[in-house]
């Protein structure tokens, strides 16, 4: 199985990164949901979410996005997808993710549109 890392840093003074590489799937995402639960539990609500070195996501990781988003939105926040490779795209796409979340190419498209 492939290494699972998920960073995190402020971008702004609102908005914080999260870059996830490697694989979301029923192993990782307990540990990639305590790290959203403690943003969203200090306030950091407007968060950017870094795909570029994610190879894989599973049913469980996608499902971890949509059990925080509407306590997300809820607080003023969102969370915005950057750099989704093609074939995670893909899923979203077949998913409905691309109707719920806006996905860019670039960070800076995505800080401007908060």
């Amino acid at each position: 199985m492939e290494d699972y890392q998920a960073d995190f840093q402020k971008i702004t003074d609102d908005v914080s990164k999260i870059t996830i590489k490697g694989f979301l799937d029923a192993h990782t995402a307990s540990q990639f949901e305590e790290l959203l639960k403690s943003l969203i539990e200090k306030g950091q609500v407007r968060l950017i979410v870094d795909m570029d070195k994610l190879n894989y996501i599973s049913s469980t990781g996608l499902g971890v996005f949509m059990g925080y988003i509407e306590d997300i939105r809820e607080k003023g926040g969102d969370i915005k997808f950057v750099r989704v490779p093609d074939k995670i795209y893909k899923i979203f796409a077949i998913l409905g993710f691309t109707a719920i979340y806006e996905i860019f190419n670039e960070e800076g498209e995505a800080i401007e549109k908060f």
